[in-house]
């Protein structure tokens, strides 16, 4: 049995080892193991809340482990705490993490105020690992006053990362005529800052010229808020180019949210979106350890397949079992 209070103690003096052993007892699927999480969590709340929670987005190859590495490297050195919330992707085989983000940011990772937290994402909707919200927590109970999460960067995850955090930024290719054509709108409308990564020798003029298309393009649609317009910025995560001018369009965004109390109001609509994420995540525990369920779906499973049973009669079937 975990002592939560030397646990929780531990954590708040920041002791890194206490973190990790708060963060696997979170990710835990363990019936008894998620009790114990949620105690320490509920001990800990007062102590959180105070971080700059930013979300960080782009697709596959735009940079974004280099840029963070870079990024967080620069906010330790402005006496910054830095936590990074890297979802892997997981492997189908084992359902470990795939891309090993430790590996990916050489600084951050030997940085004593630093901590890199990988998370097989482990099949979650989006590709977001379910407890990285927890996880978040933990870490700014621990007194870590910056979070980043990196999101995969493919399916839904973007919008999941958006509802974790309070500043959505996303990374772009200088190739922005391509770019352009495969964008997805929603990654837009959620955004909060756009950043040209790879603005560095040859790169420099592409990305320029990348920026002030993605600007035009920013025009047609309304802005989130009244007062934020999202604006677009060059950076170079290689060589650390731009990133002051990305950090000081952050701060000037939660200086104008805060003033008005749009942080606390959006972390407060988030909580609720976790509370029902909460739920679907028992229900879907209840099935898989529910000795009747668990021997009852394969079969229905099986009849689905086979096309010798409608899908919704047999959705009706489980639905019923777990008394809905």
């Amino acid at each position: 049995m975990v002592d939560l209070t030397a646990l929780g103690d531990a954590i708040l003096k920041g002791e890194r080892a206490a973190l990790a052993r708060a963060i696997t007892l979170a990710e835990s699927r363990r019936a008894d193991h998620r009790e114990q999480a949620q105690a320490l969590l509920s001990r800990l709340l007062p102590h959180t809340g105070k971080a700059i929670r930013v979300g960080i987005t782009g697709v596959p190859g735009v940079g974004k482990s280099t840029t963070i590495d870079a990024l967080g490297s620069y906010l330790t050195g402005q006496g910054h705490k830095v936590a990074v919330l890297a979802v892997d992707p997981s492997s189908t085989r084992s359902g470990g993490s795939i891309l090993g983000d430790k590996t990916r940011m050489a600084q951050l990772a030997i940085d004593p105020n630093a901590y890199i937290r990988p998370s097989p994402s482990s099949g979650t909707l989006g590709g977001v690992a379910a407890k990285t919200r927890e996880t978040m927590l933990l870490c700014e109970a621990a007194g870590f006053d910056v979070i980043l999460v990196e999101t995969v960067g493919v399916g839904q995850s973007e919008t999941a990362v958006a509802d974790l955090t309070d500043f959505f930024l996303v990374l772009m290719l200088p190739n922005a005529g391509d770019e352009l054509q495969g964008i997805k709108k929603g990654i837009i409308e959620l955004a909060d800052m756009l950043a040209v990564n790879k603005a560095d020798g040859e790169g420099a003029t592409a990305a320029r010229a990348a920026a002030a298309q993605y600007k035009a393009a920013l025009h047609i649609l309304a802005p989130t808020s009244p007062l934020w317009s999202t604006p677009v910025v060059t950076i170079s995560g290689l060589t650390g180019a731009g990133l002051d001018a990305l950090w000081a369009k952050i701060e000037e965004h939660r200086a104008r949210f805060e003033a008005k109390g749009l942080i606390a109001e959006k972390r407060r609509r988030q909580d609720v979106k976790w509370m029902w994420a909460m739920v679907q995540d028992r229900l879907q525990a209840k099935l898989r350890h529910d000795p009747a369920l668990k021997a009852r779906t394969p079969k229905l499973e099986a009849a689905v397949a086979a096309g010798e049973m409608a899908p919704t009669a047999a959705a009706a079937e489980i639905a019923g079992a777990l008394g809905l």
